[in-house]
């Protein structure tokens, strides 16, 4: 309320102001990254990091296919074609075997991919060696897609500020929210100059309105940056709630063989913005959806994970490179009840509305 009442105290009610140029520096300092534009959303930062990277029509982007449709969205914004890769069941995020077969298979077939976005699904860092390694190799820049991912590190280093170009989503079911927002974060200050030059509609220096490029109508308010910047101090506290829910829900299900959880692998520091599970085969036939339908009932939301990309209507005719595994996380996966303010009261009621069902 402060960083708001700032705001309209010194009339900055605008995109642009004090409260976005602190936001800014302060995403900087926190990431460890060089540069960072506040944006109006998530999926503004991924389209303009296309534009960035020279992604015109008829090119082919690599992209996780399990996600939200975010990830690939811009890139039919581009009248680019999305090319679709599968998961890994450790952490279900890209699988960097599958990701090396797709780029080779398509510069084979005469068209060297433009641009990898990966996602850290949920959270979970996604295997960024493996798939920096091949992206190198390829000479192919990656964007990463950290929008779940805020306050995640993978080997020390935060999950947005790895690849070329990074991006974060603050819309309101985020771990921390500006009610509607992003950003772009990158090492370098080119792309991140430009992409403000262009989320302002790309007028020109001069003194009446000149236009030499399209634009976009992409950058944060200094009203919504005040709200991060407040958020911002609290996020290690939303990042502590968020794994204590995690823990919660592996020791109230360790014993349940058929369930299982996202793995961390050594190096990965998630921020579990969601907490989710895959539901196994039992003799009781107690199965995803048997759940959610069950918790529903007791008036406790949950939601299956992603339907994968490549599943989608609108991307049905887009090449694909699969392995069953999003398939699979999209049959059996449930995400659980993870807000950072969970009540001791609210676990109760999920612990034995979940236990319950399982022991019926």
């Amino acid at each position: 309320m402060k960083y708001v009442q700032e705001a309209y105290d010194t009339n900055w009610v605008a995109p642009l102001g004090p409260n976005v140029n602190a936001f800014e520096n302060e995403l900087a300092t926190y990431l460890n990254a060089k540069s960072v534009a506040a944006l109006s959303s998530g999926t503004a930062a991924i389209h303009l990091a296309l534009i960035m990277l020279g992604v015109q029509s008829g090119d082919e982007i690599i992209c996780s296919s399990f996600t939200f449709s975010a990830s690939a969205n811009p890139i039919a914004y581009q009248g680019a074609t999305p090319i679709f890769v599968d998961s890994e069941l450790e952490t279900w995020n890209m699988d960097p075997a599958l990701l090396d077969e797709a780029i080779a298979d398509r510069i084979k077939k005469g068209k060297k991919p433009k641009a990898i976005v990966v996602v850290h699904l949920y959270g979970m860092p996604a295997k960024m060696d493996e798939i920096m390694a091949i992206a190198n190799k390829y000479e192919i820049p990656v964007v990463e897609d950290a929008a779940e991912a805020l306050g995640s590190t993978y080997k020390g280093k935060a999950c947005g500020s790895i690849g070329t170009i990074g991006i974060l989503s603050f819309n309101g079911n985020k771990i921390i929210t500006t009610s509607g927002g992003g950003a772009l974060v990158s090492n370098s200050v080119e792309y991140v100059e430009k992409s403000r030059f262009l989320s302002t509609q790309a007028r020109d220096s001069a003194p009446h309105y000149q236009h030499s490029q399209i634009g976009y109508n992409y950058r944060m308010s200094n009203i919504v940056a005040g709200i991060g910047r407040g958020q911002l101090e609290v996020l290690p506290s939303r990042v502590e709630a968020r794994r204590a829910n995690n823990d919660f829900y592996r020791a109230l299900l360790n014993d349940y063989s058929n369930i299982s959880f996202q793995n961390e692998p050594n190096g990965h520091f998630s921020n579990y913005w969601l907490t989710s599970i895959l539901v196994g085969e039992n003799t009781k036939n107690i199965d995803r959806e048997k759940i959610r339908l069950s918790l529903e009932k007791a008036n406790i939301e949950t939601r299956p994970l992603w339907k994968p990309m490549h599943l989608q209507p609108v991307f049905a005719n887009c090449p694909s490179y699969m392995n069953g595994i999003s398939e699979r996380l999209f049959k059996d996966g449930l995400c659980l009840p993870s807000g950072s303010n969970l009540t001791d009261d609210e676990r109760n009621r999920i612990s034995k509305s979940l236990l319950d069902i399982l022991n019926s």
